[in-house]
């Protein structure tokens, strides 16, 4: 097939990645080329050109000072994203459409499914994310213009007083995270940031005894200063954002992995990733990690509750390492994700060619 994937403007589809949203576009684009499809993916600046990549960020744009100087005039940000996601909307809408047989949007942005009743071809949208305000309005003024997916059920519930969503959880590449031997410290990995609170993780271990390594993005510099920097050092280290292959290496040394969302997690990647290279979670039991994290995969604590969530440390080093690496490969694998996407694919297709 020839498909269209559309990624966010803001970070690029490459590692380290700035999210699960991107780190589930790249992994899903290159399944999908390995497969024989033909594939453009439009994506931000510094997006891993050995992929079929096309930027976002063409042609320029730069509002005038005249423009910005209204006293409502948006961020030069908001303006370069929005221009970014009109100039491809509009090259789609004149006919460059014609390229392709379908348009998966994996974007956070609203226009890709404002506009999708101008283009010829089918356009699903994967929903990554709780309700947003601006994808919302899209919707109610273009129903039935766009199929939507979520990421889990647990999002496809919180979207739907706005649209239908079948659930499509994210995978990982089983053949890339692979099986570790254990037995060390406890790892938290994600964006360091308050709704992901790993201050929390932080103070569960230390109730456990259980030495802790954080990895990953610096996303919000207040919080980090504020929260996580203090709590540092002896038995708790932060490595810095790494790329898969060293994320693996330490994922598979962990003794457990830990969660600790503060908002409901859309679906969980990092859970899916520690899983895959056999490493048992201790989670936080929000949004879609019941779904995620299996009984004999992990070990669920009540949101919030750091006490909780230490006992569920303690536990979860107790599952099986052999098991938890099995339900991975079996429901949080890439080729079972992209087998589902092919399938929404083509059912779109011939609803279009019996349309």
């Amino acid at each position: 097939m020839r498909i269209c994937l559309i990624a966010s403007s803001r970070f690029p589809v490459a590692e380290p990645f700035a999210g699960g949203l991107e780190a589930m576009t790249h992994a899903l684009a290159r399944e999908l080329v390995d497969r024989g499809h033909e594939v453009s993916l439009f994506a931000g600046p510094g997006s891993d050109r050995a992929l079929p990549v096309e930027l976002l960020d063409l042609p320029e744009f730069e509002p005038s000072d005249v423009a910005m100087s209204d006293v409502n005039a948006p961020s030069r940000h908001w303006m370069a994203e929005h221009h970014a996601y009109l100039s491809l909307m509009l090259r789609l809408a004149g006919g460059e459409d014609q390229r392709f047989d379908v348009v998966h949007n994996n974007s956070l942005h609203h226009l890709p499914v404002a506009m999708a009743g101008s283009i010829s071809v089918p356009v699903v949208t994967t929903l990554h994310t709780p309700p947003l305000p601006w994808l919302e309005s899209a919707i109610a003024l273009a129903p039935g213009e766009s199929s939507f997916v979520a990421v889990s059920r647990a999002t496809a519930r919180a979207w739907s007083h706005v649209t239908d969503a079948a659930a499509v959880h994210n995978g990982v590449d089983v053949d890339t995270w692979l099986p570790g031997p254990g037995g060390g410290p406890a790892v938290w990995t994600g964006r360091l940031v308050p709704e992901k609170a790993p201050h929390e993780a932080i103070d569960a271990c230390r109730r456990a005894g259980v030495p802790l390594v954080l990895a990953g993005p610096l996303a919000d510099l207040g919080y980090h200063e504020s929260h996580i920097a203090p709590r540092l050092g002896g038995d708790v280290r932060y490595v810095g954002h790494l790329d898969h292959a060293a994320l693996a290496g330490l994922l598979g040394r962990a003794s457990v992995a830990v969660t600790t969302p503060a908002w409901d997690e859309p679906y969980g990647l990092v859970a899916a990733e520690a899983m895959a290279c056999g490493t048992p979670v201790a989670s936080y039991s929000r949004g879609a990690l019941p779904e995620v994290v299996a009984p004999g995969a992990g070990v669920l604590a009540r949101p919030g509750d750091v006490d909780d969530l230490a006992r569920a440390v303690l536990e979860a080093r107790g599952c099986d390492r052999g098991e938890v690496r099995r339900h991975a490969v079996e429901h949080c694998s890439l080729t079972r994700m992209t087998d589902e996407y092919e399938r929404i694919y083509a059912d779109l297709v011939d609803d279009e060619l019996a349309a």
